[in-house]
C-alpha cells in the first residue's frame, strides 16, 4: 500500500520514475503492444456480437468516472430508441461468470460497479469472458451492448470507444506502468473515436464532462434526503474507497463542510471495522462505496449521488455512430 501511494505521487507530480521502473515500462509496453497485435492481425479472434457494442474505457490505472458516464449513457441510448445493457468483468467480486446480475446480488460476489449499475434499473452481466457475458444480455433482449472498463480487452469486437481522462491529473506522466500511470500508449487516444474529459478543461476534440450533485441520502432511511449544504459548516467524515478519492474529498470541501478524507484503495471491501469514528459526526460516501455499507449502515451514514453532465451533442453523435455500425 505504502509502495503504490509512493508510485502514485511520482506518477502526477514532478520527481522522475524509480530507475528499477523503467525495465519493467519496457516489458509491459512489449507485452500490450504483442496482446493487441494478436488481435489485430487476426479478426477471427475477435467475437462479434449480433448487436452493437460501445466500449467505454480508460488508458490510466485508477478512476476517471466511468461509471456515471455509463449509466448517462445508458439512460441516454435509451431515450434513442435502443435497449441498452452492460457487460463488465465484475473486478473486486468473486463471481466469475458468465453472470445476469438479479439487483439482489451481493456485491462482493458480483463487484461493486455492477452493483451500482444494476440499481439504477439497466440490466448488467459480468464475466472474466466478456463475449460470454454479453451474449446473456442479447438473449435477455438488449440491443446495445456497453462494455465496462474493456478499451484493452479485445477479444470483444466493438463498434465505438470512449475514453474516459480525468480532466485535472490527465495521463500524469506519460508513461506506462510501473513507470507512470498509463495501461497503453497515449497514441492509443488517436485510436478511439471519442475522449471524454471528468472536470478540468477539455482540450480541442474532447467532450467535457461534469459530476452534479448537491444531495444526500441518508443509508438507514433511503426515504429521507437532505441537501449536501445542511452540511456545510460542519465537521464531518468522508470515505472513499475510489480511484481517486481527492476528488470527492474537494468535491465535499467546495460545499463548505469540514472534511475529514478517509480514502480506501479502489474497489475496497468495507467491513464495520473501518468505521471506527466515536465523534458522533455525519459519515458521507459515494454510491459506489455506499453499495457495500449498506447491510451495517448506522442512521448518521449518507451517500452521495452524483449524475454525469454531458453536451447532448455528444450523444446524439454516439447514436449516430451506432446507426452506422448496423448499417454495415
Amino acid at each position: 500500500m505504502a509502495l503504490g501511494a509512493s508510485l502514485q505521487r511520482r506518477w502526477y507530480g514532478d520527481t522522475p520514475p524509480p530507475w528499477w521502473t523503467r525495465p519493467l515500462e519496457a516489458l509491459y509496453r512489449f507485452a500490450v503492444r504483442r496482446r493487441a497485435d494478436r488481435y489485430r492481425n487476426d479478426p477471427a479472434a475477435v467475437v462479434r456480437l449480433p448487436v452493437p457494442v460501445i466500449v467505454v474505457g480508460n488508458i490510466t490505472l485508477g478512476g476517471t468516472g466511468k461509471t456515471p458516464l455509463i449509466a448517462a449513457l445508458a439512460a441516454a441510448m435509451a431515450e434513442h430508441g435502443f435497449k441498452p445493457g452492460v457487460v463488465s468483468r465484475g473486478y473486486g467480486g468473486s463471481e466469475r461468470g458468465p453472470y445476469l446480475l438479479t439487483g439482489e446480488d451481493d456485491p462482493a460476489r458480483v463487484g461493486d460497479e455492477p452493483s451500482l449499475i444494476r440499481q439504477s434499473g439497466i440490466p448488467v452481466a459480468i464475466g472474466r469472458q466478456r463475449p460470454e457475458a454479453a451474449q446473456l444480455l442479447v438473449e435477455a433482449g438488449c440491443d446495445l451492448i456497453l462494455a465496462d472498463d474493456g478499451l484493452q480487452h479485445h477479444r470483444l469486437g466493438r463498434d465505438v470507444e470512449i475514453c474516459v481522462i480525468d480532466g485535472e491529473r490527465r495521463l500524469g506522466n506519460g508513461h506506462l506502468l510501473p513507470a507512470g500511470p498509463l495501461r497503453e500508449p497515449a497514441s492509443r487516444l488517436a485510436d478511439v473515436d471519442f475522449v471524454v474529459v471528468n472536470g478540468g478543461v477539455p482540450r480541442e476534440g474532447e467532450i467535457g464532462m461534469t459530476l452534479e450533485g448537491g444531495v444526500a441520502v441518508n443509508m438507514h432511511d433511503p426515504m429521507k434526503t437532505t441537501p449536501l449544504a445542511d452540511f456545510a459548516g460542519r465537521p464531518a467524515h468522508a470515505v472513499a474507497g475510489i480511484g481517486n478519492p481527492a476528488r470527492f474529498f474537494a468535491s465535499l470541501a467546495a460545499q463548505g463542510i469540514a472534511v475529514d478524507g478517509h480514502p480506501f484503495a479502489d474497489h475496497h471491501a468495507f467491513t464495520r471495522d473501518d468505521f471506527t469514528f466515536a465523534d458522533g459526526c455525519p459519515v458521507l460516501m459515494t454510491d459506489k462505496d455506499a453499495v457495500k455499507c449498506r447491510r451495517f449502515a448506522r442512521p448518521n451514514w449518507w451517500r452521495v449521488p452524483v449524475r454525469a453532465v454531458l453536451p447532448p451533442s455528444f450523444y446524439d453523435a454516439v447514436a449516430a455512430r451506432i446507426a452506422e455500425a448496423k448499417l454495415r
